[in-house]
Parts: C-alpha cells; sequence; structure tokens
C-alpha cells in the first residue's frame, strides 16, 4: 500500500521541489527546483534515497505532517526544532514517525528553507520531468495546504544505519562571486566599483524568484531600452531603482533589465539561506 502523508500544518510556504527542470527555457519554463540543492541531497543520501528524490521545501515557520505508516525522515537545511507527537527528535539525522504520529518541523532558527525527505521521496505527478513546484510559470504541484495529502514512493534500497552528518550554517555574511554579465558595459566604470565594494544587504521583499538586495543604487551609462533577452540561473539583473537582483530557480526565462553580473550556480545554495538583513558582498570571480 502507499503511505501517504496528511499535511497538519502547511506553514508560510512548502512546496514539493527536486533537482528541478533544466532544459526547457526555450519553451519559458524556468528551471524551478530546490534552492539549496546541497541540503536536499544530503537529506535523501541519509535516508537511502537517490539525491534527486522529491522532498518538501519549508520557508521559515517549518510545517507539520501526519504519516498514515511508519515512515523515515530527515529534517535539514535551515535549523529548527523538530518533534514527533511533541516530543524532541533529531534535526539534521533520520527519526521514525510512527504511523498516525504528527512530524512537526519548527520555526527556522536560522536561515529560511528546511528539507524535508521521506524515505521513499514525494511521490507527486511528474511535469516535463519533474516534481517541483514553480511558483513563476504554476508547473508542478501547488504549494501545501492545511489537509492537503501526498503519496510517498517506495524506497529505493534498505535505509542505512542512522547517522548524523555535518551540515553547513546559514551564512553570516553572502559572499557572492561574479563574472561580468552581458550588459556589463551598459554601466559606468564607478558603478562597477560600487558592484565589487559596497555593502548590501538581502532584501525582506527576497523570494523563490530572486534575492533582492538594499544598498547604493548602481548607475547606468546607458539610458536606451532593451528588448527582452534570454535570463541565466544567477544573473544579477539591476531594475530601474538600481539595486541588483540574483536570479535564482523559478526566474523568469526573459527579461529587459540589464544584466550586469553572473552568479556561478555553486554559490547560489547560500542564497536560499540568507535571512533579510544578512550583509551581501560580491567578489570577482
Amino acid at each position: 500500500m502507499t503511505t501517504r502523508l496528511t499535511t497538519v500544518r502547511a506553514g508560510a510556504l512548502t512546496t514539493v521541489q527536486d533537482a528541478g527542470r533544466p532544459g526547457h527555457a526555450h519553451l519559458g519554463v524556468p528551471r524551478s527546483g530546490a534552492l539549496d540543492a546541497p541540503a536536499m541531497r544530503l537529506a535523501n543520501r541519509l535516508l537511502g534515497n537517490d539525491p534527486d528524490t522529491a522532498v518538501l521545501e519549508t520557508t521559515l515557520t517549518g510545517c507539520a505532517l501526519r504519516p498514515d505508516r511508519d515512515v523515515a525522515a530527515v529534517v535539514g537545511g535551515a535549523p529548527c526544532a523538530v518533534t514527533v507527537d511533541g516530543r524532541p527528535a533529531a534535526w539534521g539525522a533520520p527519526v521514525r514517525v510512527p504511523a498516525g504520529s504528527v512530524l512537526d518541523v519548527g520555526t527556522a532558527t536560522g536561515g529560511v528553507r528546511s528539507y524535508v525527505a521521506v524515505a521513499g521521496g514525494i511521490a507527486a505527478e511528474p511535469v516535463l520531468g519533474s516534481r517541483s513546484t514553480d511558483l513563476l510559470s504554476g508547473l508542478g504541484p501547488t504549494p501545501l495546504r492545511d489537509g492537503d495529502v501526498l503519496a510517498v514512493g517506495a524506497p529505493a534500497r534498505p535505509a542505512p544505519p542512522p547517522v548524523a552528518a555535518p551540515w553547513p550554517g546559514p551564512p553570516a555574511e553572502l559572499v557572492l562571486p561574479v563574472r561580468p554579465g552581458p550588459r556589463a558595459d551598459w554601466f559606468t566604470p564607478a558603478a562597477l566599483r560600487t558592484l565589487t565594494s559596497a555593502a548590501y544587504r538581502v532584501s525582506p521583499h527576497s523570494n523563490r524568484i530572486g534575492l533582492r538586495t538594499e544598498g547604493p543604487p548602481l548607475q547606468r551609462l546607458s539610458t536606451g531600452e532593451l528588448p527582452s533577452e534570454g535570463m541565466v540561473l544567477g544573473a544579477v539583473q539591476v531594475p530601474p531603482d538600481g539595486r541588483p537582483v540574483i536570479f535564482l530557480h523559478d526566474h523568469p526565462t526573459t527579461g529587459g533589465y540589464p544584466v550586469v553580473a553572473v552568479v556561478p550556480e555553486p554559490a547560489l545554495a547560500a542564497a536560499a539561506q540568507a535571512v533579510a538583513g544578512t550583509p551581501v558582498r560580491f567578489t570577482l570571480a
């Protein structure tokens, strides 16, 4: 029989995520997928799942789930309190959740996004080869609501013995390496120096589409308008207010604001865990 998880508490934003949908940008489909992919993969490995098996990605306030059969689960990513029927349970290591018990993933005590992996993975219906929720296009499962029921897949292999693993902590300062973007010549030399020398902060208006920053605006050399052009993961786009926006996994595939720089993908996992107000520093890669 298929194990099912009932959503007791959906939290502020909980979505199903896996490795996403790379390769469909020419169709206007964003990549989506877990923002902190290393956290997703580590949680899966601790359960014996394939690394890119679908998990739940929570935002700040966690979630609570009730399985109808015994399951093994790992909560990782942003540190938080974990309980099973109100009793403290391990964070960052496998825990057993008996049938009918409530696994509660608490509010993040550091970072932004926690990941809930279960043995066998979340068995949502794939769309274009992925089970990920895409908030921009609306593809994939809808964000969780109280009362939603999720199917769990059959474990691919026996779970390994329970072990603890080192998890990276949320960044106290977000250091993002950048390479010059295709429209760097649209900005003044002083603006390019500002980008790599000034202090920025993570804006509370950040989301899965982009990490917005607060700080000194970048002055443009060209005042013209761009036709829409292709955008990539990690693009640092500069809207009219002059403050850089780093495109994350649900970013649009085209845009009309100039891209001053690009952040390499491996550096973006830390951006997923940077809370509002975290200092941001751009460095030349």
